[in-house]
């Protein structure tokens, strides 16, 4: 994002109805399926046009750590999305590329999203993100981001023209009271980011590592 343009600067203008063969995203499905009665039942959800044929995910979404000497950061974005007419605090996201492994492309994401270049160090078990409604999965891939590193401190993010992305960090250890703070502010908190401080709160209050 250049210049001092912000993604609260952006609106919904209005939304209608879109027919399927105007749909470059997502699909709408209904599935016929037997429950453990045998009663025949139907469901209607959504899918992703996208997904590479010789991927298992749609996608990855990035826990980048930045080793600083106050302490481990979690870089977060601010990003407007329509679909709730709310800029959202996100980790670094994006789609799998046709054979791309889920590190190759939490690394390259995370470079053209925020500048910052990483080693990926774990990727997490497929997850779903919301599978009531759609089949979209990820891995979450964790990076660490080595600060001494040149061009860690001079960033230069490669966004596409329709990306306004906000890029900030907050230490690791503060994540639970700064997503309250932020949505006190009026954001909203992705689930990535809210399931993420939420366990570091759970392990917090009951010592599970101390």
């Amino acid at each position: 994002m250049s210049g001092d343009l912000k993604a609260s600067d952006a609106k919904v203008i209005s939304t209608e109805p879109l027919m399927l063969k105007d749909a470059r995203w997502t699909k709408l499905v209904l599935t016929t399926y037997k429950d453990p009665l045998g009663k025949e039942r139907t469901w209607e959800s959504a899918e992703r046009s996208t997904r590479p044929k010789d991927s298992p995910v749609d996608g990855v979404g990035i826990v980048a750590i930045l080793q600083k000497t106050s302490g481990p950061e979690l870089v977060l974005q601010k990003q407007f999305r329509p679909p709730i007419n709310k800029v959202v605090i996100e980790v670094p996201a994006g789609l799998v590329d046709a054979g791309e492994s889920a590190a190759e492309s939490a690394i390259r994401e995370l470079r053209e999203e925020t500048g910052y270049v990483g080693v990926a160090a774990e990727v997490s078990p497929v997850m779903f993100n919301d599978p009531g409604f759609c089949n979209t999965n990820l891995n979450m891939v964790y990076i660490n981001v080595d600060m001494s590193l040149p061009e860690n401190k001079d960033l230069k993010p490669e966004l596409e023209e329709n990306e306004f992305i906000e890029v900030f960090s907050t230490p690791l250890k503060d994540l639970y009271m700064e997503c309250k703070r932020l949505e006190h502010e009026g954001y909203a908190i992705d689930a990535r980011v809210g399931t993420l401080a939420e366990g570091i709160e759970v392990a917090r209050r009951w010592k599970l590592f101390s």
